[in-house]
C-alpha cells in the first residue's frame, strides 16, 4: 500500500502543468483509498461475514436508514431468516415484523420477491453476474454492484449518494448528482478505473470515506481525509458547494387524526389499502383532518355512553421523504361488547408480536403497546 508521500508527489506533478485527467485522479486515488480503509474500517456485522446473502440484506437495510439504527435488525433478521430460501419461505406477516421500524416496507416485500426468484432460476443462491443480480426485485445498479464486488469480487462499481459526493469533490465537478445521467457517467467511470483486484475494498473504502470524513451536511473533514492531497474542492475551498443537487419540492403537509382504541385486553387495528402510502400495512385507525372530540366519536361510530375513557394525547409529526403528516390523536377505552367498523379487534399481547406498525405512528402505539 502507498504512504501519504503520494500525496506531495502527485501535486508536484500537478504543478509543473501537467494536470491529472479524471481517469488518472480517480486511479491514484486507490491506493491512499485501500490503505486508508485497511486501518479506518468500522467493526460491522455484514463484515465479519460478507457473503452474497449478508451483503445483499445489509445493503436493502442501510437504504434510508442509519447504520447504527441497522446493526440490530440485521442480527435479529438473520436469527430468524439465517439464509435465501428461508427468506423465499418466510409468511409477509412475519417478515414484516422482523422489519418493524427501519420503514419503506417495500424493500421487504421485494427482498422475499427476489429471493423467491432466486430459489427458481438460480437454485437458492444470489447469483455471481451483475447482470442477473440487476434482473430481480428490487436490485438496482448499486446493490448489485455492491453484492457483486464484495461478495465475488467483480470489478463493478457501487455508487451511492456517498460515492458520488465524494468523486464530486474529487473532481470538482458541478453535475447535478441527483440526475441518472450522472449516475450513470459516475459509474462508468469508476468501472474503467476501480482496481480489478481490490473491487470490494475500494468501493467500501469510497463510501466509508464518504460516511465517516466527506460527510453529508456538515463540514467535511478534509484533514483526515486520504484523498486531501488530489482532491480538487478542497484544494479550490469549494467542498461546501459541492456536490450540486436539484432543490427538492416541497413535502405536501397532511393533517389526520389518528386513534388508539382499547377494548378490554384488545386493540384496534386497521389495514391499509393495497396500494399507496404504506401499502397494506397495519395501522392505528385514523382519518384526514383534525377532527374535535364529538367529530371523533362521530368518526368512530360510537356514543359518549359507550366510552369509559376519552383524552387528547399531544400532536405528532412524521416526515415521509414526499408527505408530512401533522397528527391530533386520541386514547379511547370503550366498553366490553361495544364495537366499531373503524377497524378490527386483536389481542393486545398477540397484536404486539404479530402485526408491524409503521413508525408514522409510534407516538401513539406506546399508548397501547407500553414498554
Amino acid at each position: 500500500m502507498s504512504s501519504p508521500r503520494l500525496f506531495e508527489d502527485l501535486e508536484v506533478i500537478e504543478r509543473e502543468g501537467r494536470p491529472l485527467s479524471p481517469e488518472e485522479r480517480v486511479r491514484a486515488a486507490a491506493d491512499p483509498l485501500l490503505f486508508w480503509f485497511r486501518n479506518h474500517a468500522r467493526v460491522l456485522p455484514w463484515r465479519e461475514e460478507p457473503t452474497p446473502y449478508h451483503v445483499w440484506i445489509s445493503e436493502i437495510m442501510l437504504q434510508q436508514t442509519r447504520v447504527e439504527a441497522v446493526k440490530a435488525y440485521y442480527l435479529r433478521f438473520l436469527e430468524a431468516l439465517p439464509d435465501l430460501p428461508a427468506l423465499a419461505e418466510v409468511e409477509e406477516e412475519r417478515l414484516l415484523k422482523l422489519w418493524e421500524g427501519l420503514g419503506y416496507y417495500n424493500r421487504a416485500r421485494n427482498l422475499k420477491k427476489a429471493a423467491e426468484e432466486a430459489v427458481v432460476r438460480f437454485g437458492g443462491e444470489l447469483p455471481a453476474s451483475y447482470e442477473e443480480l440487476l434482473s430481480l426485485p428490487g436490485i438496482g445498479s448499486y446493490t448489485a454492484g455492491a453484492i457483486a464486488s464484495i461478495a465475488y469480487g467483480i470489478p463493478e462499481p457501487a455508487v451511492d449518494g456517498n460515492v458520488l459526493r465524494v468523486i464530486s469533490r474529487l473532481l470538482a465537478s458541478r453535475e447535478d448528482i441527483l440526475k441518472q445521467s450522472v449516475k450513470r457517467r459516475m459509474e462508468a467511470l469508476l468501472r474503467d478505473t476501480m482496481p480489478k483486484d481490490a473491487a470490494g475494498a475500494f468501493n467500501q473504502a469510497l463510501m466509508e470515506v464518504g460516511a465517516l470524513v466527506c460527510v453529508p451536511g456538515g463540514v467535511p473533514r478534509c484533514s483526515e481525509c486520504p484523498l486531501r492531497g488530489l482532491c480538487l474542492a478542497g484544494r479550490e475551498g469549494i467542498t461546501e458547494e459541492i456536490p450540486v443537487k436539484t432543490p427538492k419540492k416541497a413535502r405536501v403537509v397532511e393533517e389526520r387524526t389518528v386513534f388508539a382504541v382499547l377494548r378490554g385486553s384488545q386493540v384496534l387495528l386497521h389495514k391499509r389499502p393495497a396500494r399507496g402510502l404504506l401499502a397494506g400495512l397495519y395501522e392505528l385507525p385514523g382519518t384526514e383532518g383534525h377532527l374535535s372530540g364529538p367529530e371523533a366519536l362521530d368518526w368512530l361510530g360510537v356514543e359518549a355512553a359507550d366510552v369509559e375513557l376519552f383524552e387528547p394525547l399531544p400532536d405528532a409529526k412524521h416526515v415521509f421523504s414526499h408527505v408530512e403528516w401533522r397528527m391530533k390523536g386520541y386514547c379511547v377505552r370503550l366498553k366490553e361488547g361495544v364495537e366499531t367498523e373503524a377497524g378490527f379487534f386483536a389481542d393486545r399481547e398477540e397484536a404486539r408480536k404479530t402485526f408491524a406498525l409503521p413508525g408514522a405512528f409510534r407516538a401513539y402505539a406506546k399508548v397501547l403497546f407500553p414498554g
